[in-house]
């Protein structure tokens, strides 16, 4: 792992730790700052003879050069993708014209998306860790291409507001010391005309590509003064008016926990005694 890959992990696990990971084995740093370790089946405790044959999957904890990310094979796309931002990674030489849509190879072909499912479906291929939030590289913007930081995403939505959102996040790079950003679906339930709650989705492709029904962004703010807030938002995978203030997609914190099966602020409160949560109407 590189230097700069290290210190991005290093500086994400401040933010949420090993919480996130609601299903890995663990993760926490071992050896040098910012290595990644995820438990090794063979070190689990188990049932004697249980694991004769291995097991059938793990969580796939994948980490770039300057993100991180939970893959969820059923959905063909991330649970949660965490970036850290500051003002000299959001800078740099990288071009996106030299950045092209890829099909993420570590991922085993049945649970793949492929850039053949978008076509022709109506949805954008819209990035969870956003392409210029990764400038310092090309091969750190490259890696914001693969498909497995990738949902369909309203186009809409994908061009306006939510566009409007992660300049949002680079902006807050200005003035504040760190900016921890993770971003992630949500398939909420809806209730039907039969008085019963379902929740539905729509895939799209030969690979069934899950369509969220809506996205969300925790973004932690590391003050300069060592104080944490944290702005949770939640947007509908559809057309959304941009002119919207922002402040009226926060939505309270454990709405995403509980909806993402992810949790935050445990972790934060172990870090700090001096957290704001800021929501909607909040100052």
């Amino acid at each position: 792992m590189g230097l700069r890959a290290q210190a991005v992990v290093s500086g994400l696990s401040l933010a949420v730790g090993a919480a996130l990971g609601a299903g890995l084995s663990g993760w926490r740093p071992r050896g040098e700052p910012g290595a990644v370790w995820v438990q090794a089946a063979a070190e689990l405790s188990v049932p004697a003879g249980v694991t004769r044959f291995g097991l059938p999957g793990l969580s796939q904890l994948k980490s770039r050069e300057s993100h991180v990310l939970s893959y969820e094979p059923r959905l063909r796309g991330p649970a949660w993708v965490l970036e850290l931002l500051t003002g000299e990674r959001i800078h740099g030489e990288a071009d996106r014209q030299s950045s092209d849509f890829q099909e993420d190879e570590s991922v085993h072909p049945y649970h793949r998306a492929q850039n053949t499912d978008y076509r022709g479906s109506g949805y954008d291929r819209g990035h969870l860790a956003a392409a210029a939030n990764h400038r310092l590289s090309q091969k750190a913007m490259d890696e914001t291409f693969l498909l497995s930081n990738v949902y369909p995403q309203n186009p809409h939505l994908n061009r306006k507001a939510w566009n409007k959102l992660e300049k949002h996040c680079r902006k807050l790079t200005k003035s504040n010391r760190n900016v921890y950003v993770c971003t992630g679906p949500l398939f909420l339930p809806r209730t039907e005309p039969d008085g019963k709650t379902y929740v539905k989705y729509e895939v799209i492709g030969k690979n069934n590509v899950a369509v969220p029904t809506h996205f969300f962004k925790v973004v932690v703010l590391e003050k300069f003064g060592g104080e944490l807030e944290l702005r949770p938002y939640v947007m509908p995978n559809a057309p959304v008016d941009e002119n919207i203030p922002l402040e009226r997609f926060l939505v309270p914190i454990e709405s995403i926990e509980r909806a993402a099966g992810l949790l935050f602020v445990p972790n934060l409160v172990k870090s700090t005694n001096r957290l704001q949560a800021i929501t909607a109407g909040g100052k």
